[in-house]
């Protein structure tokens, strides 16, 4: 199985090394515009093979798409951050035309391929290469769920002084500070509601945290983090190479779930050998509906800055 990972800064090199150090695909490719930085990190990698004992092949290459050929799976990060002064439109048309090209150039090669995007805004870099390329709906998904799901549960085993892999807990709605959707309600430990050991404040404390998990990192970091995002891409990976079927949060296009249509948003999903199998409705309750059509409202709101970029 091959995997191609476009953009080879800190997220998309912590990917390639998990996805190599956990034998998920036999073959990693690295690609950046920057010349000899993927061929850099590919070689970094490589070098832990002997000491890690993983048999993955990670090469790195300076935008020749031509090396990407039949790539089972394909991970776009690339993209920009926000820089001050910057608008939120300037960073959507900018990030949108690099996305929108890295999708075209890797269907010359890969027409058969399923795109993960983690390029921001997600949701709406989701979308728009689901636009531009015309490719069914399940093999276009957006990595935003898995990380905010992740950074919920590490905050839920906080709260509750208990180890992170006994708790259960899912984010869906956009990807971003205002816009996601820590299901509390739903949140639990070792198959018991999380509400049975945390109050109301302390499970509102959490939605909260993790709300801004990414922001607090990158007031800590100076930078966007990438050991969970990185991670986080390889386990969705993992399910979809190795048809696990795994239910993880996604950024899909919705046609009537949750009362939506025509928007990219994180939904319970089971992941599998095609991409999206399934879309799951998992019955939120009134309030947690109208907080998921508002979430909708935000993320549409900013879709709306594409027109330019799909004309």
């Amino acid at each position: 199985m091959k995997v191609t990972i476009v953009g080879a800064g800190n997220v998309g090199a912590s990917c390639a090394d998990v996805i190599s150090y956990r034998g998920i695909a036999s073959e990693v490719v690295l690609l950046d515009i920057k010349e000899g930085f993927a061929e850099g990190k590919a070689m970094d990698i490589m070098q832990c093979a002997t000491t890690t004992g993983f048999n993955t092949q990670v090469s790195g290459v300076t935008n020749d798409y031509s090396k990407t050929v039949n790539s089972d799976v394909v991970v776009i990060t690339s993209g920009i951050p926000r820089k001050p002064g910057m608008t939120r439109e300037e960073l959507i048309g900018i990030n949108a035309g690099i996305v929108k090209s890295v999708a075209e150039n890797i269907l010359k090669f890969s027409p058969n391929t399923i795109i993960v995007v983690v390029s921001n805004p997600m949701d709406t870099m989701t979308y728009l290469t689901l636009k531009a390329t015309g490719l069914p709906k399940n093999r276009i998904i957006g990595m935003g769920g898995a990380l905010d799901s992740s950074r919920f549960k590490y905050y839920l085993s906080k709260a509750l002084n208990k180890p992170a892999n006994d708790v259960q807990g899912m984010v869906i709605g956009g990807h971003g500070d205002t816009t996601m959707i820590p299901l509390t309600r739903l949140a639990s430990y070792n198959g018991a509601p999380v509400a049975n050991y945390l109050s109301q404040e302390e499970l509102d404390k959490v939605a909260a945290d993790t709300m801004v998990g990414g922001a607090t990192l990158t007031g800590l970091l100076g930078t966007s983090a990438w050991y969970a995002p990185g991670a986080s891409v390889a386990y969705l990976v993992d399910s979809i190479l190795n048809n696990q079927n795994k239910m993880i949060a996604c950024s899909v296009l919705l046609e009537g779930e949750y009362g939506q249509s025509d928007i990219c948003l994180g939904v319970p999903c089971i992941i599998g050998k095609n991409g999206v199998e399934e879309i799951v409705d998992i019955k939120l309750n009134d309030a947690e509906k109208a907080t998921f059509a508002k979430s909708a409202d935000a993320v549409r709101a900013m879709n709306g800055d594409l027109k330019a970029v799909l004309a």
